[in-house]
């Protein structure tokens, strides 16, 4: 961990309340000496994020923590760098599906014996000691294995890695978490030792009534009266220790359907527990990874088949969890009954080795495990008629049959997440989906980024994993732009309420690259492929491409550039399947024409590989509210397209849909008074003139009497 630590100045990504991991221990043994003096001395920058206090008397005390950074490989490793590297230091090792295994160095010689225990990620170079829960980067691997061959020794203290020493008030935290997991496990009660009608009634409320009782027992499921939750248990360790808890509590909504809630002590960034792993054989060669501890309870109740359930369901698998999953041969994901688990099933597949899972496909006759168990169904036909992951390059429709059909039922998860905030998008858009190019557009100024940020942090809200990217603003100056969106409120107006919002806004899963300025496309991709691989990120922000364009061959042509750079984005968002929104600035446009497509700067290859088109369309000549409207001018998902109008909040920053008929737009006087007045004189003489033009057209079209002469009197009478 030592290079990851020192170097932590170039770590590409921020997150929100990011995890912690803080290995203690002294350097204690002699041989180590040479090790710690040679990374004491090494010269390195301030590392970025290091803890320090600035507090004053009556005010809040400012602190800038360390764990609001993470690491990202300085450089990046390729599995045939570290195979290369271990086969020169003589090291033996197994290429697993998602790992490479190697003897443990944290263990002594006499107990290793011929167990590989400790992993090391392909994909990133991590590495995790299971038996002593050592881990760090490559490169602390590295360094260790250096300094064991110049000394000669062969194994290490665990205790060897050294993170930054705690202060006060993380010490603070970290034991307040342990005696809270501790209290609330100590005070939870068994459901087993519940009376027979209260632990029913139990069930009943959480619609787990086919689950029995030796089955809750056997998963150490407990009830936390306070709160009426059940409590699921987080064992972990060599000793198997208590390491946290989840409480779930479920509520019955006007519809007569019940929802769930979610809380985990320590907080969910830190909670990683797969849940049944303690019983889990060390013989057991297949596993059914599902996304809720219910549907665990179930397939273990009804196959028997070793099952253990993700920390947060669908919306992340850690790669800190690979290493446990090693083991098995086959793994099956059923990981829910929606369009959303489906693709989850895919996306985690890739990072647990394509060729040995299987996915249980979603549909009416496969639903969640608890929901198929509750029906009576077979979970061991359903699990045995799962799919393979890998797919060939060519495929029939007998093999996309059931997708098609799949996408027919579900047509509303088909169309993705839906806005809360916007319900007009909604209507047009039909949702946000995974693995589409959106490129956004609007006049300078029009507020573009305040905008995207709150369409973004809306799908954030709901569980859609989001990484900013933006070269444009600050992080800081975006962070408090999205917490007062997040608020509603401008926070600096109510401090006293900061903690209590910044805590819940902790809780998103929301990072933010450490770009400023203009920056290399290759390093912007590395970073956004790290995120997508580490913390299943699910949308990327990125503002804006015009700064990406800089650090490219000046001699080269500027829209070859953005052709390339835009297929590069649209080639990231298929293959990960990860929606990417991507910010464009416009042409100059004159500021009484609106927007359209071809006003994008190099529009040609930006309208044709992109998926949706939005245009935040500004009326500088016309007065507040309706000056903004958003407008699609492509959906490749349906084809609808329209344009509705904005209302800005500047108190909370963020944008409404108006009611409708609730505002006329009128237009600003831009001309002096007395211009004015001629032109209202003007407009009346020429009101007059026509006025009288249609008068005499009138009177010319009326027929003139005719005069004739009487026979009788020969005098002139008039005859009509």
């Amino acid at each position: 961990m030592w290079k990851g630590l020192l170097l932590r100045s170039s770590t590409c990504l921020l997150q929100v309340g990011a995890p912690r991991f803080l290995l203690q221990g002294c350097l204690t043994s002699p041989f180590l000496r040479p090790l710690a003096k040679r990374l004491l001395h090494r010269p390195f920058p301030i590392p970025l994020g290091t803890g320090y206090f600035l507090t004053h008397t009556g005010t809040r005390g400012y602190k800038k923590d360390t764990k609001s950074t993470l690491e990202f490989p300085v450089t990046p490793v390729t599995v045939t760098d570290i195979k290369q590297y271990l086969r020169s230091k003589d090291i033996p090792f197994h290429d697993g599906y998602s790992c490479l295994h190697i003897p443990s160095i944290f263990v002594d010689l006499s107990t290793r014996k011929e167990v590989f225990s400790l992993f090391i990620d392909k994909t990133t170079g991590q590495f995790l000691c299971k038996d002593t829960l050592v881990e760090g980067s490559w490169e602390d691997l590295q360094d260790c294995l250096e300094v064991m061959q110049k000394d000669g020794e062969e194994s290490l203290n665990p205790n060897v890695l050294l993170g930054y020493p705690e202060s006060v008030e993380e010490q603070e935290e970290r034991e307040r978490e342990l005696r809270e997991v501790q209290r609330i496990w100590s005070t939870s009660v068994p459901l087993t030792d519940l009376p027979e009608d209260e632990a029913q009634l139990i069930k009943t409320i959480f619609q787990i009534t086919k689950i029995s009782n030796a089955t809750l027992k056997k998963f150490g499921v407990r009830l936390f009266k306070p709160t009426k939750s059940l409590v699921f248990p987080w064992f972990g360790g060599p000793d198997s220790s208590l390491k946290g808890v989840k409480l779930l509590s479920a509520q019955r909504t006007e519809t007569d359907k019940v929802t769930y809630n979610e809380a985990t002590v320590p907080k969910s960034n830190s909670y990683y527990n797969l849940f049944g792993l303690p019983l889990v054989g060390r013989l057991d060669s297949e596993v059914v990874v599902t996304g809720h501890e219910f549907d665990t309870m179930a397939v273990s109740q009804a196959t028997g088949l070793p099952s253990v359930a993700l920390p947060r369901g669908v919306s992340c698998l850690p790669p800190i969890l690979l290493p446990y999953l090693e083991q098995f041969k086959r793994v099956t994901l059923w990981l829910g009954g929606d369009i959303r688990s489906w693709e989850a099933s895919k996306s985690f597949s890739r990072k647990l080795g394509i060729r040995r899972c299987s996915l249980v496909r979603p549909g009416e006759y496969r639903p969640c495990a608890v929901e198929a168990l509750a029906r009576g169904k077979n979970l061991s036909n359903i699990i045995k008629a799962s799919i393979p992951a890998a797919h060939k390059s060519i495929v029939s429709f007998k093999q996309l049959r059931e997708d098609v059909y799949g996408e027919l039922v579900n047509t509303d998860q088909v169309a993705g997440v839906k806005w809360t905030r916007f319900p007009e998008l909604n209507r047009i858009l039909k949702g946000h989906r995974k693995g589409e190019l959106t490129v956004f557009t609007g006049p300078t100024g029009s507020g573009k980024t305040t905008f995207i940020s709150e369409l973004a942090l809306d799908l954030c809200m709901q569980g859609v994993n989001t990484l900013w990217g933006s070269f444009e603003i600050n992080n800081v100056r975006l962070a408090k732009i999205m917490l007062t969106q997040f608020a509603m409120q401008r926070l600096e107006e109510n401090l006293e309420q900061y903690d209590f919002w910044a805590d819940k806004f902790e809780e998103l899963s929301l990072y933010f690259m450490t770009f400023h300025g203009q920056q290399n496309i290759k390093t912007v991709l590395d970073t956004m492929q790290h995120a997508v691989y580490l913390y299943d990120i699910n949308h990327v922000v990125i503002d804006n491409l015009q700064f990406m364009m800089g650090q490219e061959n000046l001699s080269v042509d500027k829209f070859a550039v953005q052709d390339h750079i835009i297929g590069v984005f649209r080639k990231f968002a298929t293959n990960s399947s990860c929606h990417v929104t991507l910010i464009i600035h416009p042409r100059k446009e004159e500021d009484d024409r609106e927007l359209q497509t071809a006003s994008i700067f190099g529009s040609a290859k930006a309208s044709q590989e992109a998926d949706n088109v939005l245009i935040l369309q500004e009326k500088k000549l016309v007065t507040c509210p309706g000056r903004r409207s958003l407008q699609v001018t492509k959906n490749r998902f349906d084809g609808d397209v329209g344009i509705f109008p904005l209302d800005f909040i500047k108190s909370s920053l963020t944008f409404s849909t108006p009611i409708k008929g609730k505002h006329k737009l009128r237009k600003v006087n831009t001309k002096p008074e007395n211009e004015e007045e001629d032109e209202a004189t003007a407009a009346a003489s020429k009101k007059e003139e026509v006025k009288k033009d249609k008068v005499e057209k009138v009177k010319g079209n009326t027929k003139t009497p005719r005069t004739v002469k009487s026979p009788a009197n020969g005098n002139g009478a008039i005859q009509k």
